[in-house]
């Protein structure tokens, strides 16, 4: 079954948290794992501002300090069960799938030690969250690699309420087992429901019949392996099995091409769609499910058969309410809606775009039969919200303002060569696109190719439609043959990771770094 809260269980929790300051596993930590030193790891180019230099310091004060809420998280092999007796061995933590939730409030400060118990180094990074640069965890760039058998202890004030993720910002270890949601509550939560689902959607290839994220990468590029992040230390064997490359898999929604992986499975919350999760409410009860893409390559369009669903917020920023059947979810992507429960047993199906595949799970709130794995709800193929048709909340919008620097890139790569990158140049970590602490920051991505990209942006939000019209962001689709212009405003000071969330493109060069000036 999968964990389900009450709004009262969130108070207790939160109540509970600040007399004890723990959050999860911390107990389990290993005693003899060693601490870095420092953070950084990197050195800033002359003239840009360094991830632990003074004005990432002077903004993390402007935050302010808030109550320390600390935890440990465990990265270690584990044997995982993703349902119908299937068991993996793969890489998580806590030996969790999904990784066990971490939830704080908004204006604490999060202190959470990552012990290292894999054979490879790894890291961590906090999926959408505005964090101090030094915190970031992107080895080379903003920290040292945490080695294999030590730990990093990652502190930073938590600005921001909403619906986050933190995954490894290492290799292709984000499509290993290594995720958990990150939960951030809004102190004056102006929401009104009964129960909170929180729904992680994930595609899976590890340890299936040999197969392994980076023997995927391996075939994807022609051996070249990882053009992206420094391969950790440590790699693991080439024992590639199956192929899985996906070939002629298309989508409207997406522009055409759908994905590059032939994925085995397709989780919710960690289990196939025929031994599914489920969630148990009553009927009547208002829901809010907080919807999580964590695939490494596949959108997914979620609907739950029977409701409409009333899309609240999209990656952690509220948003004008929109009633919608459906919703598609590039990697990386969340979004927030509101249910009022029906009386039986409702799928929440998430089809695998393009994939002609689906994961699934259960909204039980009365007696009844399940329904079957391969159930398709009508509301799949009705209303369909996107991003750009949602407005943001006038709490969050951005105020009107010309851009004081626009910052284009061209979207360059095909399926065949597997030479994914911005403007032709694969990432190297001395990368820089210039800005100014103070400015408003346009960016322009043209895709000419015939692939859609996910596009995130660490370190901040910002607006589609290039203005204060569009919804708040970190994670966008950028459609084939189409412009996406998005504008931000240049707040948080130092290096920040822009990239693509399709992990197999990403590492194979589709990242670049946007760095403060000094």
């Amino acid at each position: 079954m999968s964990a389900q809260l009450t709004r009262r269980a969130v108070l207790g929790a939160t109540i509970a948290l600040a007399g004890t300051g723990v959050l999860a596993d911390r107990a389990a930590a290993s005693h003899s794992a060693t601490h870095h030193p420092a953070p950084s790891g990197t050195t800033a180019p002359e003239g840009y501002v360094s991830p632990d230099g003074p004005e990432v310091a002077a903004a993390e004060r402007r935050r302010g300090a808030g109550p320390e809420r600390r935890a440990t998280l465990i990265a270690t092999p584990s044997l995982l069960e993703l349902g119908g007796g299937r068991t993996v061995t793969s890489w998580a933590y806590g030996g969790r799938l999904p990784g066990r939730e971490i939830r704080v409030t908004a204006g604490d400060t999060l202190a959470l030690t990552l012990a290292n118990h894999l054979p490879q180094s790894t890291s961590l990074h906090w999926h959408g969250l505005s964090v101090r640069n030094d915190m970031d965890g992107v080895p080379g760039l903003t920290q040292r690699a945490i080695g294999a058998g030590t730990a990093f202890s990652y502190r930073f004030a938590v600005p921001d309420p909403g619906t986050y993720w933190l995954h490894p910002h290492s290799g292709v270890q984000l499509d290993r087992g290594l995720y958990a949601p990150l939960i951030v509550d809004d102190p004056r939560e102006p929401l009104s429901y009964d129960r909170e689902w929180v729904v992680v959607l994930d595609d899976w290839v590890d340890g299936v019949d040999g197969s392994t994220p980076d023997a995927v990468l391996r075939e994807l590029t022609g051996g070249r392996g990882h053009t992206g992040h420094a391969m950790p230390a440590t790699a693991p064997p080439a024992n590639d099995g199956p192929s899985r490359r996906l070939m002629g898999a298309t989508s409207e929604l997406l522009g055409g091409d759908a994905g590059d992986v032939d994925y085995p499975y397709y989780l919710v919350n960690g289990r196939t769609a025929d031994d599914p999760s489920a969630f148990l409410a009553r009927p009547g009860d208002r829901i809010r499910l907080r919807i999580i893409n964590a695939g490494g390559d596949t959108a997914f369009r979620v609907a739950l058969g029977g409701h409409r669903m009333t899309v609240t917020h999209t990656d952690g920023f509220p948003v004008r309410h929109t009633g919608t059947d459906a919703l598609l979810l590039g990697m990386g992507e969340r979004y927030d809606v509101l249910v009022t429960a029906g009386d039986g047993v409702f799928p929440l199906t998430a089809l695998a775009e393009g994939k002609n595949a689906s994961a699934m799970a259960l909204l039980r709130t009365g007696g009844g039969a399940a329904p079957g794995a391969s159930v398709r709800p009508k509301e799949l193929d009705g209303e369909l919200v996107t991003a750009g048709r949602l407005a943001p909340d006038a709490s969050v919008a951005l105020p009107a303002r010309k851009p004081d620097r626009t910052v284009m890139m061209r979207l360059t790569g095909s399926m065949k060569a597997y030479d994914w990158a911005f403007d032709r140049k694969p990432y190297t970590a001395d990368q820089r696109h210039p800005v100014k602490a103070g400015e408003r920051v346009r960016l322009e991505f043209r895709n000419p190719t015939a692939m859609w990209h996910p596009i995130h942006l660490h370190g901040h939000t910002f607006a589609l439609a290039g203005g204060a019209s569009g919804a708040r962001k970190d994670t966008a689709i950028v459609l084939p043959r189409r412009t996406l212009t998005v504008d931000f405003d240049a707040d948080n000071p130092g290096l920040w990771m822009l990239h693509c969330h399709n992990l197999y493109h990403a590492e194979a060069g589709m990242m670049t770094v946007l760095g403060y000036r000094g």
